[in-house]
């Protein structure tokens, strides 16, 4: 298991797009992919559960992966989160 430590550093959080963003990009592994805050933990791959956790702006959370491609998953996942979520790529053409 790998887990990572990461601040959520966009203006919405992890809501609406960048949740879906986070979980369409948890989907595409093979690997068990978890997200925690606080005391709570959710099932990556499910929108409401990532929702549900209520991630705002400069909260910090831990999100790990077992499996197969876990590395590859925690680093896609990290990429997502450090680019705050591509906010303002599609805006740019």
């Amino acid at each position: 298991m790998i887990t990572k430590e990461l601040t959520i550093t966009n203006e919405t959080g992890l809501h609406a797009r960048p949740a879906t963003l986070f979980v369409q990009t948890a989907q595409s592994f093979k690997s068990k992919i978890g997200i925690t805050k606080g005391d709570r933990q959710a099932d990556a791959k499910s929108i409401l559960a990532v929702m549900g956790l209520g991630i705002t702006k400069d909260t910090s959370i831990t999100i790990w992966a077992e499996g197969e491609d876990e590395k590859e998953a925690i680093e896609a996942l990290e990429r997502l989160v450090k680019s705050n979520f591509r906010e303002g790529i599609e805006d740019a053409s």
